[in-house]
């Protein structure tokens, strides 16, 4: 009897280290045993920031899988992730290194990518991003808390404290306003007399904040300067217009300026002036003896008092006697 309960004791111990073992197993191992495997990516890191083997990879909050090593890699840190059968990671998806608490426990979390988009595999690499680690925020917030105290403390002493050679900031003010009172008074009584003069219409700035006409007017120049502003900008329009006609040769302006021929014929034609013009300053030809001889003048001037006698007697004449009269007396 004693025999056969010592035993079962034994067997009962026996089954309940093998328990043990197996909850410690399953703990350690992500509960994988008799389960079929998955597949396996490698996620490199430049800091794991406390990540450690057997931490959770979730996807949305859920798990869909473990770490399953941690590695030194050259110059950066890797984790190998083995990831659950059935569980699709798309090839742009993203893992970073994620706090779960403020005790410290972290898990490799995973965006979802592009639905539809190719998926890794066996052996792929997956892309990650850095994250910001809260003891570098507190180590931040520690720093700036010191910050904030060093300028509360350097306020502190402009307002009321120590105040070196020039004393605080009231001190300062006070003496400002001691020494430059009488020239903030005088400064002050000036802007009442001129707010006093705008208000009664007096002076141009006056006027023109009272008088309604002065107003009118002044914004009827405003607007005659506009529309000469358009006239100008019309003209000047136009002009560039003609400039631009002239300069491809439209217009007799455009021809005389551009046009070759034109420009030849010109100076022919001035030319041709020139040797007329000499010729007749030297008496040559008709027109130049004309206006040359003396004596052509003469006898036009003797011609004209013949035919002036001649005239005068032909009342008595008879015509034909009269032809004959101013024949004889012309040749």
């Amino acid at each position: 009897m004693n025999n056969t309960s010592q035993s079962i004791r034994v067997g009962l111990f026996f089954l309940l280290g093998l328990a043990l073992a197996w909850i410690t197993f399953e703990s350690l191992n992500g509960g994988r045993l008799f389960k079929k495997p998955g597949y396996t990516l490698v996620a490199g890191f430049a800091n794991l920031k406390g990540l450690k083997t057997g931490d959770e990879v979730r996807m949305a909050g859920v798990k869909v899988g473990a770490v399953g090593i941690t590695r030194l890699a050259g110059h950066r840190v890797e984790a190998v992730i083995d990831v659950e059968p059935g569980v699709q990671i798309p090839t742009d998806a993203v893992a970073s290194v994620e706090q779960s608490s403020l005790l410290g426990s972290n898990y490799l979390g995973v965006t979802f990518g592009t639905p539809g988009g190719p998926l890794l595999k066996d052996g792929d690499e997956i892309k990650t991003k850095p994250t910001v680690d809260m003891s570098e925020v507190i180590s931040q917030l520690g720093n700036l808390g010191s910050k904030l105290e060093q300028v509360v403390g350097d306020i502190g002493k402009s307002m009321g404290g120590g105040g070196g050679e020039n004393g605080n900031i009231f001190q300062r003010l006070d003496k400002l306003v001691t020494d430059n009172g009488p020239k903030l008074t005088a400064t002050i009584s000036n802007l009442e007399d001129i707010t006093a003069k705008i208000k009664n219409g007096d002076g141009t700035f006056g006027k023109l904040v009272n008088d309604p006409k002065l107003h009118d007017e002044l914004l009827a120049s405003v607007g005659e300067i506009k529309l000469a502003a358009a006239d100008a900008r019309t003209f000047m329009s136009d002009t560039k217009g003609i400039v631009a006609d002239v300069k491809s040769g439209k217009g007799a302006l455009g021809v005389l300026l551009y046009d070759q021929s034109t420009a030849d014929n010109l100076k022919m034609s001035v030319a041709n002036v020139r040797s007329v013009s000499d010729k007749i300053a030297k008496g040559e030809g008709t027109l130049g003896r004309l206006l040359a001889d003396d004596g052509l003048y003469k006898d036009a001037q003797a011609t004209l008092k013949k035919a002036d006698r001649a005239l005068d007697g032909l009342g008595e004449q008879g015509p034909i006697t009269a032809v004959g009269v101013v024949a004889n007396a012309l040749f």
